[in-house]
């Protein structure tokens, strides 16, 4: 099983990177950076609330896919990370009218660009139960819906995020007619919202460590 990682040091990416000429690295910057409520203990929390922005970390806080983080690793050794998170705790629907499938990005980079506005979950959107394409624009990077495609691939796909399994309960009702696989699998999602994500990542990577 894959995982998204959650990393800060984007000078030793781009070092990396550097090494990599023609291979694509996704690195999604956290649109929350400012707020680090999930990193480390109790302490360390408490010390990210209270401090000023010229006092917090110039470095910036990333999200990034198995993928791009493989090969990263293959010039240093292993990139240092802050969390992980299993792929499977960010569920990905694509439903019964997927089309266009040749374009559709890498899953782990979708789940890296959701993490980054804070989403748990993504349903695919690009195209209505009827086959028409659905327009949407999003309002900024910080909207549930967000647009993303394979490099060079022809069709932008439009992905529409979570950041709560009732918002996800509720938008999946729409499709109950046509898709009852849609209302399940919004019931089935791992965690009420971001903040128990984090909890559940954090308390498994604790438990690797023992």
């Amino acid at each position: 099983m894959g995982r998204i990682y959650l990393v800060t040091d984007r000078a030793e990416i781009e070092r990396r990177r550097q090494g990599l000429p023609g291979v694509p690295i996704e690195v999604w910057p956290d649109l929350y950076a400012g707020d680090l409520f999930w990193l480390g203990d109790e302490e360390r929390r408490r010390e990210a609330y209270l401090a000023s922005e010229h006092e917090r970390s110039p470095r910036g806080v990333y999200w990034i896919g198995e993928t791009s983080k493989a090969a990263l690793d293959g010039v240093g050794g292993p990139l240092a990370w802050e969390l992980a998170i299993d792929e499977s705790d960010v569920p990905v629907y694509y439903g019964p009218w997927l089309a266009d499938a040749d374009s559709l990005p890498p899953a782990d980079s979708i789940r890296a660009r959701a993490l980054s506005a804070r989403l748990i979950a993504v349903a695919w959107s690009t195209y209505d139960r009827v086959g028409q394409r659905v327009e949407y624009r999003p309002d900024s990077p910080l909207d549930e819906k967000f647009y993303l495609r394979r490099p060079r691939g022809r069709t932008l796909h439009l992905f529409h995020g979570f950041r709560t399994k009732a918002d996800a309960i509720a938008a999946m009702a729409d499709r109950l007619s046509d898709d009852p696989e849609a209302v399940a699998w919004a019931e089935s999602l791992p965690v009420l919202d971001f903040y128990a994500l984090m909890k559940r990542a954090a308390s498994a990577s604790d438990a690797r460590l023992i």
